[in-house]
């Protein structure tokens, strides 16, 4: 059976101004600093797991070009260019059609573009216990990370009884919580964080969508028979994979879970970006040629710039890209969209 990979690389990532903006998103980006761009390293990390021609990537239209710039390996038929954004269930259902008119007993994997994951070792061995399941089970998979800390920022997967090879039932999605619901979870010890991977067969995922949203069901059939994905797919309805199915399947006993811990961050934020840095004595984390005085606790990204020098900050964001600058006290980065302007 073939596996195929289904990255969703369509997000703007507003909340990393000024690296990322609506025209080149974070996903594109070296964030970490380290060579290679987010979409590189999510190829890289399915490294034996997945030939380069059952790779596919759902993007905005407006990125294509930069798909094929950075991946220039993948199926030029593979790259699938959104008209629109509709969420993550219109994006998901129309890979795993096309992937499914291609390889009828297609293993599929999907991911974001923009997550990171520390040890790619480990990673790898988590997929292929999940591939394994469900090429033999009629299941919905989903990859449950061991939480660290009492996250307010993830959604969690309430994890039920063992079923076989690490994999568990689910017994419930929960929304984002509030702190005292976060601890709660941490120490109940059966709580993971939503990922936002998942793993399935494409004879499983088409049938909970035709079960659980047959109207996009339906939008996918008469795009495939009309082949026109211009006029269809901006009429889908915008919502998210985990309303549209996961819920409602987890609620039918359908949905499981690989509980798993290989380093993984959506890298949603500033916050996120600092904590995966390594950091030097006084606790910053940088990216390009910085030098620090007196500076602590500060995450400063500044490749593009011939060089950099700050003194006397403490806990501060600092940024340049395109002659961008951001300067920002790391306890208000949730309002860096509202400065940007996006």
């Amino acid at each position: 059976m073939n596996n195929h990979v289904v990255i969703m690389a369509g997000g703007i990532g507003s909340r990393f101004w000024p690296l990322s903006t609506p025209e080149y998103p974070k996903q594109f980006i070296d964030i970490l600093g380290c060579g290679r761009t987010l979409i590189q390293l999510t190829v890289d990390r399915f490294e034996g797991l997945c030939p380069m021609d059952n790779f596919w990537v759902v993007t905005n239209a407006a990125y294509v070009d930069i798909v094929r710039r950075q991946i220039p390996s993948i199926p030029e038929s593979h790259i699938l260019a959104e008209p629109a954004a509709r969420n993550t269930a219109p994006c998901i259902a129309w890979a795993c059609w096309r992937i499914k008119a291609e390889d009828s007993d297609a293993n599929v994997v999907v991911t974001p573009a923009d997550a990171v994951v520390m040890n790619p070792v480990e990673f790898r061995r988590v997929m292929r216990n999940a591939l394994a399941f469900t090429e033999n089970h009629d299941a919905i998979v989903t990859i449950g990370i061991k939480p660290s800390r009492p996250e307010t920022g993830y959604g969690y997967v309430e994890a039920a009884e063992p079923v076989e090879n690490e994999i568990r039932k689910v017994a419930a999605f929960k929304e984002k919580p509030q702190r005292e619901v976060a601890e709660r979870y941490l120490a109940a010890g059966n709580y993971l964080w939503n990922a936002g991977i998942f793993v399935w067969n494409v004879a499983t995922i088409t049938e909970a969508i035709r079960t659980y949203k047959p109207n996009i069901a339906a939008d996918m059939e008469r795009m495939r028979t009309a082949a026109d994905v211009l006029s269809i797919f901006p009429q889908c309805e915008k919502i998210s994979i985990d309303f549209a199915v996961m819920e409602p399947a987890a609620a039918d006993g359908k949905v499981y879970t690989h509980p798993a811990d290989f380093g993984w961050s959506d890298l949603g934020n500033w916050a996120s970006l600092y904590d995966k840095l390594e950091h030097d004595a006084d606790g910053n984390g940088i990216v390009g040629n910085v030098h620090l005085y007196e500076c602590h606790n500060c995450v400063v990204h500044a490749e593009d710039a011939t060089k950099v020098v700050l003194q006397g900050l403490d806990d501060y964001i600092v940024s340049t890209k395109d002659g961008r600058i951001l300067v920002c006290k790391r306890s208000e980065e949730q309002r860096i969209k509202t400065f940007s302007g996006q």
